[in-house]
């Protein structure tokens, strides 16, 4: 089969489509496209499936995976939708829930809200009653997270986070930031959050790490909580796979709206992961075969 291979350390370019051989299937796994394992109950031959991958290989023709990572695809889902949906929206639903404890009537802060995650932060902050707040670089991307319901917008390339939120919350701040851009980003919003507010880091995009000063967690009770969705997915894929059949669910009412950004085949996997890194598309970027 062809598979995205990476020989050396460097940037996107360095990466190779190349033929390399298939592993044999081992009992308890599934080889999407091809064949399901002896032991493996619930999942047949033919059937459409996404599944969540911890440790690579997921830029090839074919992978192998543990059948309890599977989920079946709905039917009137495309197979460019289901690769898009999994992470984003499995990230930003373990985030807002099990580790951020959202609460209807609560505000969010999405920063970053027009990328892969934000957007759907955003969604799935307005389907647990959240009043959401989107940030984001520019007017067209604010204006596709008006699209998909934010009720507030910051264009953090004119306005300060900090100042904008105190004045859309009279003061009082936000009780839960979604942060997957960290470096000063986060800092504006470490200092507009309110009594108790929950900080998620989810990533680095803007491309630095945030350092939290401990004075600030301390005077507001202020949660810092970090959120790694896929090593979550590789501890208990049972669970994962439950919220992600939950999350399908509200895709199949209308409540979740997948934005495809652009689609690359698989021999442009580099261009991928650059037109990625340049966080110039609104939405997902999708590898296919």
């Amino acid at each position: 089969m062809q598979a995205v291979c990476c020989r050396e350390w460097g940037p996107p370019d360095v990466l190779r489509l190349e033929n390399v051989a298939r592993r044999e299937l081992a009992p308890s796994e599934v080889r999407i496209r091809v064949e399901v394992g002896r032991a493996v109950d619930g999942v047949r031959i033919g059937q459409r499936v996404l599944a969540v991958l911890r440790n690579g290989g997921g830029y090839a023709e074919e992978i192998l995976v543990n059948a309890a990572a599977v989920v079946s695809i709905p039917g009137p889902m495309d197979f460019v939708t289901a690769a898009a949906f999994p992470v984003a929206y499995g990230t930003s639903q373990f985030a807002l829930t099990q580790r951020g404890h959202l609460q209807a009537n609560e505000t969010l802060l999405v920063l970053g809200a027009a990328g892969g995650v934000g957007l759907t932060a955003v969604e799935i902050g307005k389907i647990l009653g959240a009043r959401v707040i989107a940030a984001a670089g520019g007017p067209e991307k604010l204006a596709i997270a008006r699209e998909h319901g934010a009720d507030e917008f910051i264009d953090y390339r004119q306005e300060s986070i900090r100042d904008r939120v105190r004045a859309l919350t009279d003061g009082k701040g936000v009780d839960v930031v979604f942060d997957p851009v960290g470096g000063d980003a986060f800092d504006q919003a470490l200092r507009a959050v309110n009594w108790e507010a929950r900080m998620l880091v989810i990533g680095f995009a803007g491309g630095r790490i945030q350092a939290v000063p401990a004075n600030l967690i301390l005077v507001k009770n202020i949660s810092v909580i970090g959120v790694v969705w896929g090593a979550q997915a590789e501890r208990d894929p049972v669970l994962i796979s439950s919220y992600l059949s939950e999350l399908l669910s509200w895709w199949e009412a209308g409540k979740l709206k997948p934005v495809i950004a652009k689609v690359f085949p698989l021999a442009r996997a580099s261009d991928a992961l650059t037109a990625l890194l340049s966080r110039q598309y609104a939405g997902k970027i999708v590898l296919e075969t």
